[in-house]
């Protein structure tokens, strides 16, 4: 890439096309990501059969439900769920705009993980705009516990994770994570991580009209005393990594790359919505701020990791 690494917006470099299920509706779902210019953001368009189609921001004022899922709502009624999974593969590449286009209520839940859609903006790659590259840097630390979950974003000189679950089954017990992210991190260590859930649960969500898309093709199951899966986990501590892997995807509706360490302990999707919400609520606690242009570095990757001490302070 020319010009300077991390210094300007991206978008994708050519049109992506992909297929798959809705894993709540269980209905075919087919999404095009399209190019956008720089300040567009990541936003959905949903056409629903319509020609004109309603379009929502991937903000988390749009949030508006948090179960099993994260969905985006223009509160007249059209929505679109289960947005974590594509949106962390967005953010954690680090693409900065983005129009996806979708002709269902429900992005496709692929294999369960973020993987495809890695591949696929892999294959394309991406495209550096004239636009500066902006970021939400966290100035102050923000806490919110929710029941017996605990959710916390602190400054930090890039973006940090430090996720822990805890479950009674010893089939995951209590699990934790700690990383850097940035696009070789979230390939490595997050990207393939799949959800998960619970074969007690499955008859209670079918009644719920809930997980008629999941399958053992897009979810780890677990049994009483096993994982159901023939071929097993793709991570020993999986189950942590997908949570992980959620907390890109729903921190990716602050609107910008966030310069913090998010600590997160029994959390998921409602945490995640409630400390953004938190966040925003406080003026002190954020500005947003404009990266330096640095000189490229050869076969350097394209990261958010970059030093927040020289960034100027915008809030524009």
């Amino acid at each position: 890439m020319k010009g300077f690494i991390g210094a300007r917006q991206t978008t994708l470099a050519s049109e992506i096309s992909l297929t798959g299920t809705g894993v709540h509706g269980g209905a075919p779902v087919s999404i095009s990501l399209c190019p956008a210019d720089g300040d567009t953001g990541l936003r959905f368009h949903i056409s629903n059969g319509e020609a004109d189609g309603i379009e929502i921001a991937a903000d988390q004022q749009w949030v508006t439900g948090v179960t099993l899922c994260t969905v985006l709502g223009d509160g007249n009624g059209a929505s679109v769920a289960t947005v974590e999974h594509l949106l962390a593969a967005l953010r954690g590449l680090g693409v900065d705009n983005a129009l996806i286009e979708i002709d269902s209520p429900e992005v496709p839940i692929m294999d369960g993980s973020a993987a495809p859609f890695v591949e696929a903006i892999d294959e394309v790659g991406l495209t550096e705009l004239d636009a500066p590259r902006r970021f939400l840097k966290v100035l102050k630390p923000i806490c919110v516990e929710d029941g017996g979950a605990v959710g916390e974003l602190t400054p930090h000189n890039g973006f940090r994770l430090d996720v822990e679950i805890g479950f009674e089954t010893q089939l995951i017990g209590t699990q934790k994570i700690e990383i850097d992210v940035n696009p070789g991190s979230f390939r490595r260590e997050l990207a393939r991580a799949r959800t998960f859930g619970f074969m007690k649960d499955v008859e209670r969500l079918w009644a719920a009209g809930l997980a008629l898309g999941a399958s053992l093709e897009n979810t780890v199951a677990i049994g009483d005393d096993r994982i159901i899966n023939r071929e097993g986990l793709r991570f020993a501590d999986e189950f942590v990594r997908h949570k992980a892997l959620d907390a890109v995807g729903d921190l990716a509706l602050a609107g910008a790359p966030i310069l913090g360490a998010y600590r997160s302990r029994r959390g998921g999707h409602r945490l995640n919505a409630l400390v953004l919400k938190a966040l925003f609520a406080d003026p002190d606690a954020w500005t947003m701020v404009e990266a330096p242009r640095y000189r490229e570095v050869r076969h350097a990757e394209l990261s958010h990791r970059l030093a927040a001490a020289n960034f100027a302070a915008d809030r524009s």
